[in-house]
Parts: C-alpha cells; structure tokens; sequence
C-alpha cells in the first residue's frame, strides 16, 4: 500500500499537468462557442486579463509580502510583457482561430520554442553551437517545425475522419456578430486559412518576445506571482483600450448568465489563475522542460474536441504538418535540456571553488505554453560557506 502511495505521489505532477491540458482545451472551445454566440473577440480578450487580475493580485499580496522596489525599468517591462504576451498575442491566437480551426492554432502554437530561440540568437541571449549536439538539435528541430507549419498552411489532402458525436455547439449561434460569423462562412478559403496562419505565426512571434523580455524582467525582479499581476494589469489596460476604440456596440460588454460570462471567468479565474499556480507549482518541482513536453497533449485534446463537438474537418496535410512541428519542438526541447544539464554540473564546482557566499541565477526563456500561461521560471541557487 505504501508503495502504491509513493508511486501516485510521483505520478502527482504528470496528473497535474494533464489536468491543465484539458483546462487549456476547454478555454480554446470556450473562445470559440463565445465567438459563435456573437461575442466580441476583442472583449472576450480584456475581460479575461480583467478576470486574471482580479485574480492574481491579492494572490500576489498574499504569497509575497516582500518583494523588491519597483522601478520605471520594470514597470517598462512589464508594460512590453503586457503587450508581447498578452492583449496582442492573445487578440492575434483567438483571431486565428476564427480564421481556421481551434486544431490548427493549437499546432502552430508548438512553434515558440523554435521562434523563442531564432530571437534570443538574433539578440544575444543565445548561441548557435551547432558543433555540439545540443545545438545541432535545436537547429534541425526549428527547421522541422517551420517546414511542418509550411505543410500545415498550404497542404490540405484527403479528409481524415474521426468520427462525431453529432454534437454541434456552434450550430447554436443565434445571430453571430461580424467577427464570428465571416470566418465561420469563410472556413474554407484559402486567403482566410493563409491570413489564420500569419496572424497564428504573429502570436508565435510576439509570444516569443515576450518570454525573452520576461527573462530580463525576472532578472530585476524576481516576484513569480508579483511580475505575473503586473503583466494581468498591464494586459488588462491595453486590451480594454483596444477594445474600446474598436468595438462600437456597447452591448458587447454585458454579461448575463450565458456563455459569454462562462468563457471569460473560465478563460481568467480558472486558467490563469488556478492552473497558473498548478503550472507554477510543476515548474518548481519538475522544471519548465518538464511542463514544456505536455503541450502536445492539448494539440491532440484539440484535434478530437474539435472534430466531435465543433464539426471541424481535418485533413493528411494537419496531421502530417502537426506532427513535423511536434518532432521539431522534442528536439529543440531535447537540446535545450542537454545543455541545462550541463549548466547544472558545472554549479558545483563553481560554487565550491570560493570561500564566499555565491548566487547564481538561471533563467530560461525557451518555454512552451498554451497562450493562456507563463511559464518561465527562475532559478536561484546559494551557497554558503558552512560554519
């Protein structure tokens, strides 16, 4: 019995994390069902930093009491990290999908870590290594990916039918605002899919930025739940400006006891509050590699919720492309876990060859998330000298 319990306590962040691929699936269901009842995209997109604010905040002020002063260079940052990882990549994913299917958003999404680590060589956080393994890894497992995102956009094929429940829930949408109900007409056409995967590798793009300014914020200040509420804030001001200047019927912003209330409570209190902490939680006990190898999981949740409950077609070309970007992805990830484990054996000998007390800090920046979380993590080690 004992050993049984030891066994599920170590199954604990694997289960952990499945949970929060089902809770990230439903959020993209949500956003598209919201969608379909005539919903403001732009709304459904502030109401959620609003939501995740409201959440965050007084988990900040409980968790850390003690942070550091806040400076204009983090308040800066923290504005760009609005912006990068929030109101903008956000507006572009849940576009996107509009535009194409919740499958392949979610397909190109897996796609950040490969743009993550072209930004951070083209600025400098990052080198290219490509005489070590590691680096030949990462090199090939970016190439992949973008040749299957390649296929993924311009190659459909023959239909692969997986089945339906005969459950539609977008047949439903009573009147369908301008913002849900062109896409859904257009699904099909090409110019709209080709438009769906720019703006899906615009938010790849601006995500990847965000994660590497996170890592120069986490630097300067290093408040997990603290940085993450100013981004919520920060994400909250912009999207509501956005939407404000561009969504002229201010019915849009009521909320009854709808969909519309369950997509953005779901979408800010659930996913990025409640499964911010679990993910949080995994990160620190398994690091963010470990949170990082789940992303595919939602592709597949997305893949079977999309064709049994949102009548989404899907051909050979998106299997084939989402399963090059989900090879590329492994390997970079592989890479990058190579020379993580090779930057922790040399902290020892490091830290024993002084006297003094030595601190060092490890960020990472190349982490996969659903574009609902953060998942950067900082990692500060110590030593001291023993009395």
């Amino acid at each position: 019995m004992g050993q049984m319990i030891n066994i599920l306590h170590g199954l604990k962040p694997a289960m952990l994390m499945v949970v929060v691929q089902v809770v990230f699936a439903g959020v993209n269901v949500l956003y598209k069902v919201a969608a379909n009842d005539g919903m403001s995209l732009r709304i459904i997109v502030a109401y959620r930093f609003i939501f995740a604010s409201a959440v965050m905040i007084p988990l900040a002020l409980i968790v850390e009491r003690k942070r550091p002063k806040l400076t204009w260079t983090v308040l800066i940052q923290a504005f760009f990290c609005g912006l990068l990882g929030g109101s903008l990549s956000q507006n572009l994913y849940i576009e996107s999908m509009m535009l194409t299917s919740v499958t392949f958003v979610s397909a190109m999404s897996n796609l950040i870590p490969a743009t993550t680590f072209i930004i951070a060589i083209t600025i400098g956080l990052e080198k290219l290594a490509f005489g070590t393994m590691a680096g030949r890894a990462k090199v090939m497992g970016t190439l992949i990916g973008i040749g299957g995102a390649m296929l993924l956009t311009f190659y459909k094929g023959v239909p692969v039918n997986m089945g339906s429940t005969h459950v539609d829930l977008l047949r439903h949408g009573s009147h369908g605002a301008a913002a849900a109900s062109a896409p859904a007409s257009s699904h099909s056409s090409s110019t709209h899919h080709l438009l769906g995967a720019l703006l899906a590798l615009g938010g790849c793009f601006t995500y990847a930025l965000w994660l590497n300014i996170q890592a120069k914020m986490s630097e300067k200040y290093p408040c997990y739940y603290s940085s993450t509420a100013l981004i919520c804030i920060m994400g909250a001001i912009q999207a509501t400006i956005f939407a404000l200047c561009t969504e002229k019927d201010k019915s849009q912003w009521k909320l009854g006891w709808n969909i519309r209330l369950l997509t953005v409570a779901y979408t800010g209190i659930l996913a990025s509050g409640l499964m911010y902490s679990l993910l949080s939680w995994c990160v620190r006990m398994k690091g963010p590699l470990y949170a990082s190898v789940f992303s595919p999981l939602l592709l597949i949740l997305l893949a079977l919720a999309g064709s049994l409950f949102l009548e989404e077609k899907l051909h050979l070309g998106s299997v084939i492309g989402a399963v090059l970007i989900v090879i590329g992805l492994y390997l970079v990830l592989w890479g990058k876990g190579k020379e993580m484990n090779k930057m922790n054996r040399l902290v020892p000998s490091i830290a024993s060859s002084g006297n003094g007390p030595i601190e060092i800090i490890v960020a990472s920046s190349e982490v996969n998330t659903s574009l609902n979380n953060n998942n950067n993590s900082v990692v500060a080690v110590k030593d001291s000298p023993k009395e």
